[in-house]
């Protein structure tokens, strides 16, 4: 049996989006519009990607690349206040494996014509599976899509 290990991590990321925060907002709690950015595709709705946006609500997206690992994010609800923020704590699994377990806050702030989103993510990285650098670089690329989503361009992110 291979050693057991955790690694604890916080990591902040911020983002100015040339949208206001309702729009910021609808990006992130309206299904189809999630899943252009987030799951890959408006066509994963219902299958490898689900969201129930309410409080307790659930929100599951699977994938991976062709012929490699299945990853899945599950996530459920835990505060939301339209426009303004949502938090929700989220397990990733890769293949069966749970990998880590987070919980994230994501801040929409006015600011000029646009809104600035601050995303914290405090996470418990388990076994060596994730670490914290992959998982922010990934976070990263996605909320780089969300901007692309935001401005019209649905360009596939992977």
């Amino acid at each position: 049996m291979s050693e057991r290990a955790v690694t604890h991590a916080t990591f902040v990321i911020e983002r100015t989006y040339e949208a206001p925060p309702p729009r910021v907002f609808k990006a992130w709690s309206e299904p189809t519009a999630k899943a252009r950015w987030f799951a890959g595709s408006e066509e994963a709705l219902g299958t490898a990607y689900q969201l129930d946006f309410r409080v307790g609500g659930r929100e599951v997206n699977r994938g991976g690349p062709p012929g490699g690992p299945v990853y899945t994010f599950e996530a459920r609800f835990n505060e939301i206040v339209p426009d303004e923020r949502i938090v929700f704590s989220y397990d990733m699994d890769c293949d069966g494996t749970c990998i880590s377990a987070s919980v994230t806050t994501v801040e929409l702030r006015s600011e000029d014509t646009g809104t600035r989103l601050i995303y914290t993510e405090q996470g418990a990285f388990l076994d060596g599976h994730d670490t914290p650098t992959q998982r922010q670089e990934g976070t990263a690329g996605l909320l780089d899509s969300l901007g692309r989503d935001l401005q019209g361009s649905t360009a596939p992110i992977r």
